[in-house]
């Protein structure tokens, strides 16, 4: 498992979308499973979970995003999971965190 959480400005629904096309154009097996929105008075929390194959460990991963906001304020939490093919330990996770690269690639581009 992979987690990476930042603080963020900017528009919720706006950085909700860059996020959710980048996560889907940044691989070719990558796909949206589901996701669930909340809005309460000023704060949005958005939970979106996507999956895709890694070669690298010849399995399918999970990216769990979750981006909470009140006004321009925003905290982003993103974990990934499922790239092991072991029965009792982790053995390999390069495919989580290569799913998880990726998001701090397009955080990264966010804030410059």
């Amino acid at each position: 498992m992979a987690k990476y959480e930042c603080h963020l400005r900017g528009d919720f629904n706006h950085i909700l979308t860059y996020l959710h096309d980048g996560i889907l154009e940044g691989s070719a097996s990558a796909s949206y499973e589901d996701g669930s929105d909340y809005v309460s008075g000023e704060v949005c929390c958005a939970v979106r979970v996507y999956e895709r194959y890694s070669y690298a460990g010849s399995n399918r991963v999970s990216l769990n995003l979750t981006l909470v906001g009140k006004g321009e304020s925003l905290f982003l939490s993103a974990i990934t999971s499922g790239g092991s093919q072991a029965v009792f330990l982790k053995l390999n996770t390069w495919g989580e965190e290569a799913f998880l690269d990726k998001l701090v690639e397009l955080v990264d581009g966010l804030v410059r």
